[in-house]
């Protein structure tokens, strides 16, 4: 670590790991197929840990984390790490390679379900959820974390090894068992026996020689209780004052650290890192801080969670503040660069005006590199003529158009009326069965879109491949019985960037990969101006589909607040505006599918929890405008016009009142593996007067897993279900979209739902 009398120091807190052209992912899915051996994955894996840690030390960073690399999810290794292996797993950890057993854990197989994929802190990152029960007895595996350390140390490269700390690590996993009487098992038991592990962890870095270990603490940048405040607290007295162990550096990622941050000032930690970028606490603020002037700062104010470049002179002005509180000050990102692209010199049709506003994560290590040697020596005669005013794309007819919103825009006629006009149009029977929108994407339709792409097709070719693919879907979703059907999405290369491709204000690229999960990896577009929609999107291919047959076709939109949250936003106006505008394109697309004939329209909103902020203040508001984005969206149709939305389940009850106000006619639920805590809730919720009272659709069966699902298992949770919400309200439906599914898996898994729905609606209908 560099000692203050020498400069301020530089680091970040994590970097991007698919690869610069995702050659972990094309390595990983060979390996999956069987055409890649596991010592070419295993290298791929080295090479991209060591042309990483190479990089950033060639970039002047003064600490350079390890630790970051991951085959699939790092939550998942720091559960191995310290060997919390699930008691259902247990049997195939000797008998499978340690590789093969990991992704047996993350991945799955037909009889075996992976571990629950969850969303990780509003991003568009997901990660297998440890699951942790009394019996879980912890054990150090740091095999991976030394090998990279010792071979980086070969190279004259001292890595800062990054390890999720343990009291997040014991929030983010799941209680694998719950007792019947005593109330659910709390994870945070087993605290202290899992201290011990990490103390052992810190003596041999510490005999290694490495000087600084990063604990990363994101839960307690979210609301916690007294409980959770305590245990973190009595973790880190204990940390702190262990024998042999390198120097700590606590972070807390993704917000405000607010009261953690006051309990590791008072505690032995040498370092804590802040998300000044999320969460800017004023410098006077800082110094009310007992203990804190004697810790070392990781001042993150370079944002790991968008693109834009940071203002350098507004930047460095607040880092001179900031020192005066806390002298032993690193320049550092606010959360790790996981959730940018790796490099915008690689964009080569973003025009000038937007592509130099921007900063990918390599583009971000120089601004941390930069405004650490401009705090030491000042700015440099190199950095560029302070910036002007930045000048967003604005159009003037997209901001008229806003302004005249009124709230009739907002509604529609009573529920009530609604569905009795839906009923005598649809004549659906009670549990429809239905899916909620996409197919699997072949790979000839995958090489028709790249040569369209590339000028090998031509449109009208484009067209035949996409609708004979259209018709193949129609077809196989008649024979298994659905009840409204698809068109599968097979235009679509991503729920985002296919509307981005064609709204204005948008830009996507070429090869901004951020990864989600494993080797899944998105393109998220850029919101650089105003929003508007130049001519339709979705009518062409849904009212073909629809042509097809006789009964309902979906139309396929996504959100408004989906758009804006799995987009880089621009950052001159309010979110609520950008939401406004998008919502108002969206709007046209779903009154222009209504004139077409479409009786059944979803609006996916799946990401409504995701902006959703981490502490209750600005909750309330959040949900006000996000709500009004969505019901401006769908607001425009008839009452005849079915509005069906998909969104993460939240436990909240500000959330659950949240989903009720979208006034959707029907909304489907991502549930997966915990289906059965959803109806549970859905059950308390209406007891108490919040919960939903519009169509619901909990979803079956988790759409991500290759696992087949019984008509016995389908019909007892559909039976669950309609217990909870009635039956002349439930929908059968997967938890999400099946474009990451193969045939063979969706085929008897849709025709099981569709049994299972049949059983429930002659029981709901004995005559039937």
């Amino acid at each position: 670590m560099v000692n203050v009398q020498d400069g301020y120091g530089s680091s970040i807190l994590g970097y991007p790991r698919i690869g610069p052209h995702r050659e972990l992912k094309r390595a990983l899915e060979g390996y999956w197929r069987g055409g890649v051996s596991r010592d070419e994955l295993l290298a791929v894996g080295r090479d991209i840990q060591e042309r990483q840690y190479n990089g950033l030390a060639a970039t002047g960073l003064t600490q350079v984390p390890g630790n970051t690399f991951s085959f699939y999810d790092h939550i998942l290794d720091n559960a191995l790490l310290f060997g919390a292996v699930p008691a259902r797993f247990k049997p195939y950890q000797d008998e499978l390679h340690p590789l093969d057993f990991y992704f047996l854990m993350a991945r799955g197989r037909p009889d075996l379900p992976p571990l629950e994929l969850v969303r990780f802190f509003g991003t568009n990152y997901h990660y297998r959820q440890p699951e942790l029960d009394e019996n879980t007895e912890f054990s150090l595996h740091p095999e991976a974390l030394l090998d990279e350390w010792d071979r980086a140390k070969a190279g004259d490269i001292e890595l800062r090894p990054v390890v999720v700390g343990p009291v997040s690590l014991l929030l983010l996993s799941k209680a694998g068992h719950i007792p019947g009487e005593g109330g659910g098992f709390d994870t945070l038991s087993l605290l202290d026996k899992l201290l011990p592990v990490y103390e052992e962890l810190f003596e041999i870095l510490a005999k290694r020689g490495s000087t600084c270990v990063q604990l990363d603490e994101p839960c307690f940048t979210s609301e916690r209780t007294p409980a959770e405040l305590a245990a973190f607290e009595r973790a880190y007295q204990r940390l702190s004052t262990s024998a042999l162990r390198p120097r700590l550096l606590v972070t807390g990622q993704y917000g405000d650290f607010g009261e953690a941050l006051r309990i590791l000032a008072e505690t032995n930690v040498e370092a804590i890192g802040l998300d000044l970028a999320s969460y800017r606490i004023q410098p006077e603020e800082l110094a009310e801080i007992p203990g804190i002037r004697r810790k070392r700062l990781y001042a993150g104010v370079i944002s790991g969670l968008n693109v834009w470049r940071a203002d350098r002179y507004v930047t460095l002005e607040y880092l001179n503040e900031l020192a005066e509180v806390c002298p032993d000050l690193v320049v550092s990102t606010g959360t790790t660069l996981l959730h940018v692209p790796y490099d915008v010199l690689a964009e080569y049709e973003i025009e000038g005006n937007v592509a130099d506003r921007l900063a990918f994560a390599q583009q971000k290590v120089g601004e941390v590199v930069s405004l650490a040697k401009a705090l030491t020596e000042g700015p440099s005669d190199k950095w560029r003529k302070r910036p002007t005013e930045v000048h967003f794309k604005q159009k003037h007819a997209v901001r008229q158009r806003v302004y005249a919103i009124t709230p009739d825009m907002r509604s529609r006629e009573p529920y009530e009326v609604r569905r009795a006009a839906q009923q005598r149009k649809l004549n659906l029977p009670p549990v429809p069965a239905t899916t909620l929108g996409s197919f699997p994407q072949t790979n000839r339709i995958r090489q028709a879109r790249y040569d369209l792409g590339q000028g090998k097709l031509s449109y009208d070719e484009y067209r035949k491949k996409i609708e004979a693919e259209i018709e193949a879907t129609i077809r196989l979703q008649e024979d298994i019985g659905l009840d409204v059907l698809v068109h599968g999405e097979h235009e679509r290369n991503d729920m985002i960037q296919y509307f981005a491709e064609l709204l204005d204000g948008f830009a996507t690229t070429h090869f901004g990969w951020v990864q989600v999960y494993g080797s899944r990896c998105v393109r998220p577009p850029i919101i650089y101006g105003d929003v508007s929609r130049p001519a339709p999107m979705s009518v062409e291919w849904i009212s073909y589909a629809q042509s097809l047959t006789d009964k309902p076709v979906k139309g396929m939109v996504t959100g408004p607040v989906t758009m804006i949250a799995r987009s880089f936003v621009r950052q001159d106006q309010p979110l609520f505006e950008t939401a406004d505008q998008v919502a108002l394109a969206i709007r046209d697309e779903v009154v222009d599918l209504e004139r077409a004939g479409i009786s059944i329209i979803q609006v996916d909103e799946p990401a409504i929890r995701e902006l959703l902020p981490m502490r209750p203040q600005g909750r309330a508001e959040y949900l006000r405008w996000a709500v009004g984005a969505f019901r401006l969206a769908t607001s425009g149709v008839k009452p005849e016009t079915q509005i069906h939305t998909h969104i993460g389940y939240s436990g909240r009850t500000e959330v659950v009142d949240a989903i009720e106000e979208l006034d959707a006619d029907v909304t489907a639920i991502v549930a997966t593996r915990s289906i059965e805590w959803v109806l549970k809730a859905l059950e308390e919720d209406s007891a108490s007067g919040h919960g939903l009272t519009h169509g619901v659709g909990p979803g079956v069966y988790e759409s991500r897993s290759a696992r087949i699902p019984d008509i016995d298992e389908l019909d007892e949770l559909l039976t669950a279900a309609a217990e909870a919400i009635s039956s002349e309200r439930l929908w059968a439906n997967p938890d999400g979209g099946l474009k990451t599914r193969h045939y063979w898996q969706l085929e008897p898994s849709l025709r099981n739902m569709v049994a299972a729905a049949r059983r429930v609606r002659r029981r709901a209908m004995p005559t039937e």
